[in-house]
C-alpha cells in the first residue's frame, strides 16, 4: 500500500485537498484530529499535560482549555517543546497503527495529513509528499479571515512555521491552491496520474 504525505503552509488549503480524497472515499489520516483527541479527558495524554502545565489550563468542566494552552505555547518555545514531547510520540503511534489497519484492509493507498510533516521530521512515514501552497498575500488574507485576526498576528503565525518555499523544496510534488478549486483538483489528478494512482 502506498502512503501519501499531505502537508502545506497554514491557511493554504491543505484541508481542501484532503476533502478531495475523502469525497472519493479514500482513507485520510488526519494528524490534527489525532493530536486534539490526545488532550481529551479519557485519553492517554490528558493527565501528563495537566501535570506539565498545571491546573490553570483546566476548565471547570474538567476539559483542557485548548485556547489557554495554545496561548502558553505560542509565546514560549520551551513550553511548546514540552507539549510536543508528550503529544508527538502518541500521534506518531496512532498514525502508524492506522496505516497498518488500512494496509490490512487492502487499501491501494492512504493519505496522511500532517501540517508539520517536515518540522517533525516524519517523512519516513510516507512514500512521497504533496505540499499545498498559495501566494503569500492570499495566505495572509485567508488566515486573517479564517481566524478573525489582525495582519500582524497572521504574519506572526506564518513566521512561526517553516517557510513555505522550504516546504515546497522538500516536497516531491507541489499544488498551487491560489486559484479555483477546479484548478487545484486538476493539479492533484495530474500528480496522482504520474504515479498510476486514481483519485
Amino acid at each position: 500500500m502506498l502512503v501519501i504525505g499531505l502537508t502545506g503552509g497554514i491557511a493554504c488549503g491543505k484541508s481542501t485537498v484532503s476533502e478531495m480524497f475523502l469525497n472519493c472515499d479514500r482513507k485520510v489520516i488526519d494528524s490534527d484530529k489525532i493530536s486534539k483527541s490526545i488532550l481529551d479527558i479519557d485519553s492517554s495524554g490528558y493527565q501528563e499535560v495537566i501535570e506539565a502545565f498545571g491546573k490553570e489550563i483546566v476548565l471547570p468542566s474538567g476539559h483542557i482549555n485548548r485556547k489557554r494552552l495554545g496561548e502558553i505555547i505560542f509565546n514560549d518555545d520551551e513550553k511548546r517543546q514540552i507539549l510536543n514531547s508528550i503529544v508527538h510520540p502518541k500521534v506518531v503511534d496512532a498514525i502508524k497503527r492506522r496505516i497498518q489497519l488500512y494496509d490490512l484492509e487492502g487499501e491501494d493507498y492512504v493519505v496522511v495529513d500532517i501540517p508539520l510533516l517536515f518540522e517533525a521530521k516524519l517523512e519516513y512515514l510516507v512514500d512521497f509528499v504533496v505540499c499545498v501552497k498559495v501566494e503569500n498575500e492570499i495566505q495572509i488574507e485567508r488566515l486573517m479571515t479564517r481566524d478573525g485576526i489582525t495582519k500582524e498576528l497572521a504574519l506572526k503565525k506564518i513566521s512561526s512555521q517553516m517557510p513555505l518555499e522550504e516546504k515546497c523544496a522538500c516536497a516531491d510534488e507541489v499544488i498551487d491552491n491560489s486559484n479555483s478549486i477546479l484548478d487545484t483538483k486538476k493539479q492533484l489528478v495530474e500528480i496522482l496520474k504520474k504515479r498510476d494512482i486514481v483519485l
